[in-house]
């Protein structure tokens, strides 16, 4: 029996593949003897670039790079050889302009910039990489990709020809974008998981501006910054396209500047890593992340894995540190395990996780002697 183990992060407990390994381990001290398969798996967010690396024997890259107030820091992203010797880069922005890298007392939104962001993407390119496949999830910021134009060579301009930061304080003030010194850039290809357009009311701003600490009135200012940076440059369609918003606009700047292409995260990671002959070959899959829940099913990496799993008739068991009840009524999931099962506080079960969903392992290791011997 051939068991596919493909688990995203348990957020702020277990990597993803820690996580599957927790599973597996707990699968052979039940004494199975099946051949257990670990395929760590990722969105768009955070975790992209480990699920790779890991699945595709791929080399952690360091660089030096900026958070989002622009404060020096190491970064790094991975490196995959292709079946020509040709380097394919992995990253996350996150890694350098995320919202984990800032103290919440610190954030500043107005003068925040993806600028670290560009330094990676710069940095892979000097290491020779031919393709650049980028996750951008958890970011600081609401630039419109300013910040990480910047770092690969475009000046953003007022009218009297003064160069501007490339934070949304300065970009009201945007009369000129000069693209001359912009590098030449490998194709992109960019992880993205919401739908969001760049301007109004379901816009980068609006939506997501608050949660990065802006207030009423700042969203307003960001707002209006977007609003110049889409008007000076005549980009109006692009800033409509479903994903122009993520990031902070981060999409957009990546579509309009670097030729990039926006995709849904998971179905990146699953071309990546094969998943489709994975699925295939396997008799049952294990799948999990951090909280099973109504985002779980608006396509989150666990649910694209149940949808693969259904076109090839595949039973799925999906573990959880926390479960939504209405992960009991859909029908993705066969069967779901919770790590609520074993009666502890959510912080302890954060606390001993590795150790809860190795135990939980060994539950799953029977249910599927059960479902062989049916």
């Amino acid at each position: 029996m051939r068991v596919l183990i493909a688990c995203d992060k348990f957020k702020g407990s277990l990597t993803a593949t820690e996580a599957c390994e927790a599973i597996r381990d707990g699968l052979r001290e039940a004494g199975s003897s099946d051949d257990l398969v670990v395929c760590p798996i990722a969105d768009g967010g955070e975790g992209f670039t480990e699920s790779m690396v890991t699945a595709l024997n791929g080399q952690w890259q360091s660089c030096e790079s900026f958070d989002a107030l622009h404060n020096p820091v190491e970064a790094r992203y991975g490196l995959l050889p292709g079946a020509s010797g040709e380097l394919t880069a992995v990253l996350e922005m996150a890694e350098a302009s995320g919202l984990r890298r800032i103290p919440a007392e610190s954030r500043d939104v107005l003068h925040s910039s993806t600028f670290g962001t560009g330094s990676m993407i710069r940095g892979a390119v000097n290491q020779g990489a031919r393709r650049i496949l980028i996750g951008i999830g958890g970011s600081a910021t609401n630039d419109g990709g300013a910040g990480m134009l910047a770092a690969l060579g475009v000046k953003f301009l007022d009218a009297s020809g003064k160069e501007l930061d490339p934070v949304p304080a300065s970009l009201v003030n945007l009369a000129t974008v000069d693209t001359a010194d912009l590098i030449d850039l490998p194709p992109v290809e960019v992880a993205c998981d919401v739908e969001n357009p760049l301007l109004g009311p379901n816009g980068a701003s609006a939506v997501y501006g608050p949660q990065k600490g802006a207030s009423e009135e700042e969203v307003g200012f960001l707002e209006g910054a977007l609003s110049r940076f889409v008007q000076v440059t005549g980009t109006d369609e692009a800033a409509e396209t479903p994903g122009a918003g993520a990031a902070g606009g981060l999409g957009f700047g990546l579509m309009c500047f670097a030729g990039a292409r926006l995709r849904n995260g998971f179905n990146m990671v699953a071309d990546a890593l094969g998943l489709p002959a994975q699925m295939a070959a396997a008799d049952f899959v294990v799948t999990g992340e951090g909280s099973l829940d109504g985002q779980t099913l608006r396509g989150k990496a666990p649910m694209g894995l149940a949808l693969l799993a259904r076109e090839h008739g595949k039973r799925v068991v999906a573990i959880g540190g926390l479960v939504d009840p209405i992960m009991k009524e859909c029908q993705w999931f066969d069967v779901t395990f919770s790590l609520e099962s074993f009666g502890l506080g959510k912080d302890e079960c954060m606390f001993r996780a590795e150790e809860l969903v190795r135990k939980l392992g060994g539950e799953v290791a029977g249910l599927l002697r059960h479902w062989e011997d049916e």
